[in-house]
């Protein structure tokens, strides 16, 4: 049986996500060194509001300048 989603839900590719597909959690701050999300952020993401998800993303740049100053970037 399928299941009818409604109009006012959005679809996961509707939903902007800081996702690089570089999936590697950094042991120390516990943070995805591709997108600078937490684990707990990756996993509820869409189930946060716009406004979450907007406040999340203007922190990342701040997170992962913070990864590349103590050499554990993920990204090259």
């Amino acid at each position: 049986m399928l299941r009818r989603v409604s109009a006012n839900r959005a679809t996961m590719a509707e939903i902007e996500s800081p996702c690089i597909k570089l999936c590697v959690l950094d042991p120390g701050s516990n943070h995805c060194l591709g997108c600078g999300r937490s684990l707990a952020e990756i996993e509820r993401w869409a189930a946060f509001s716009p406004e979450e998800r907007r406040r999340i993303m203007a922190a990342l740049p701040a997170r992962m300048a913070a990864h590349r100053a103590a050499g554990r970037s993920g990204v090259r």
